[in-house]
C-alpha cells in the first residue's frame, strides 16, 4: 500500500474533517462498497445531498494505484416507501434509479441503474465505475468482485464513462426513483409501480408581472442535484414574483377582491439548494399589505426582518417567552384552518421569527408608504 494513503488520512489537520464534515477532507472513512477489502481506498471529491438522496463523486484506488472514477448513489427511500405503502405493497430490496447527466455542452446522458438495499448504510445504493478491470497484473478481491455486474452494487454504464472522466465539470444531474416492476418473492409483474419524482415539486420564475399567475409556476418531476460550488449574487438583480392575497382565503376579513393586497417574493435560491432546504427568498410586504397567517406541518421557516416595521402574528403559545409578557392575544383567520388565537408582535429590522412544524405565523405591513422586507428560509424537517 502506498504510505501516502495512511499519512494523508491520519494527519491531525484532516482529522477534524471526519467529525465536522461529511465526508472527511480526503479519504472517506465510512462504508463504501469496495471497503470490504483493505486493498481499496476512496478519494471522495464532491458530495451532494437532496432530501434523502446522497450523490457522491469519487475515485477508487486498488493497492494504492488509481483504478476508476465513480458516481455513488445512496437513497433512503422515505417517499418511495410511503408511495408503495399507499398501493398496499412493501418496497422490495431493489429500487430503479433513473437519472440524467447534463454535460458541459448541455447535451444529456440518460441512464438507469438498480439500487440494492445495503444494511451497512441502511439505504438503497449503487456505485457506477468507469472501469471494472483490476489493476494490470493484479486481481480483484473476491468480496469486491462478487459485487460487480449489470445490477450489482458496483456496476459499469458505458454511456457514462466519458462523463465520469470529466466528473468535476458535471454541474447538474436530475434524478428519480421507482419501485421494481417485479414483486418479491412471488415474481408477478407490478403494472403501476410507485415513483418518487420529488412529489410534484414546482419552482417559481417571474414570467409575468400579473399577481398569482400560474405562468410563474414551473412544475418538475425530478430532483435536481446541483454540483455548482459557489454563487455570488445581488438581490437587486432578481425579479420578484408577485402574489395577491398570499396565504389568505376570501373569507379572511383582510382579503381584497380587487387584488391590491400584494406580496412580492424574490426567489433567490430554490432547486439549487441541497439537503431538505426548499428555498431562500426575499419578501416584500408592500405598503398596507398582509401576508396571511398560516401554519407549517412537516416543515420549518425562518424570517429575518431586513427593513421596515410591521405586525407579526405567532401562535399564542408557540413561544413560551411570551407567557409572562403582555403581548396582545388576538384572533386571526388561519389559512385553510379557521380562526385561532395568536400573539400580536411589533417587528422591525433585526427581529427574527422562527417557526417549527405546527407553528403559526404571518406578517402585516400597516405603513401606507414604506415596504416591509424580510428574508425567509424554508425547509422540510420530516
Amino acid at each position: 500500500m502506498d504510505p501516502r494513503f495512511s499519512e494523508v488520512f491520519s494527519k491531525p489537520d484532516n482529522e477534524i474533517f471526519k467529525v465536522v464534515f461529511y465526508p472527511d477532507r480526503i479519504y472517506h472513512a465510512a462504508y463504501l462498497n469496495a471497503t470490504v477489502s483493505e486493498r481499496y481506498k476512496y478519494n471522495v471529491t464532491e458530495v451532494r445531498n437532496k432530501s434523502d438522496i446522497t450523490f457522491i463523486k469519487a475515485q477508487v484506488y486498488q493497492d494504492g494505484r488509481f483504478l476508476a472514477n465513480l458516481f455513488r448513489i445512496e437513497y433512503c427511500a422515505t417517499r418511495l416507501g410511503e408511495a408503495t405503502r399507499e398501493s398496499n405493497r412493501f418496497l422490495q430490496m431493489g429500487v430503479i434509479c433513473n437519472f440524467t447527466v447534463i454535460m458541459p455542452d448541455k447535451s444529456e446522458i440518460n441512464s438507469q441503474v438498480t439500487l440494492g438495499y445495503c444494511s451497512w448504510v441502511r439505504a438503497y445504493q449503487c456505485e457506477i465505475w468507469d472501469n471494472l478491470d483490476p489493476i494490470p497484473g493484479s486481481t480483484h478481491h473476491f468480496k469486491v468482485l462478487s459485487q460487480m455486474g449489470k445490477n450489482g452494487a458496483i456496476t459499469e454504464v458505458p454511456a457514462l464513462n466519458n462523463a465520469l472522466k470529466i466528473a468535476r465539470e458535471i454541474k447538474e444531474i436530475t434524478i428519480t426513483f421507482r419501485e421494481n416492476e417485479t414483486d418479491e418473492p412471488f415474481g408477478y409483474k407490478i403494472n403501476d409501480p410507485a415513483w418518487d419524482n420529488d412529489f410534484t415539486r414546482s419552482y417559481q420564475v417571474p414570467k409575468t408581472n400579473d399577481p398569482s399567475s400560474p405562468q410563474n409556476t414551473v412544475t418538475v418531476n425530478n430532483y435536481l442535484i446541483n454540483f455548482q460550488r459557489g454563487w455570488f449574487m445581488n438581490s437587486a438583480d432578481v425579479i420578484p414574483v408577485r402574489y395577491s392575497n398570499a396565504m389568505m382565503e376570501n373569507i379572511n376579513p383582510a382579503f381584497r377582491p380587487d387584488g391590491t393586497n400584494i406580496v412580492e417574493m424574490k426567489w433567490i435560491l430554490q432547486r439549487e439548494l441541497g439537503g431538505n432546504l426548499v428555498y431562500f427568498h426575499e419578501v416584500n410586504v408592500t405598503p398596507g399589505s398582509f401576508e396571511g397567517v398560516h401554519q407549517h406541518i412537516g416543515s420549518e421557516e425562518l424570517y429575518y426582518i431586513v427593513s421596515g416595521e410591521g405586525i407579526a402574528y405567532m401562535g399564542f403559545d408557540d413561544d413560551p417567552a411570551f407567557d409572562d409578557v403582555s403581548q396582545p392575544v388576538v384572533r386571526q383567520e388561519i389559512y385553510c384552518i379557521g380562526e385561532k388565537s395568536v400573539r400580536e408582535l411589533h417587528v422591525k429590522s433585526g427581529n427574527i421569527i422562527y417557526t417549527k412544524s405546527g407553528g403559526i405565523h404571518g406578517i402585516k405591513n400597516p405603513s401606507p408608504t414604506t415596504p416591509l422586507i424580510f428574508v425567509a428560509f424554508g425547509y422540510h424537517c420530516s
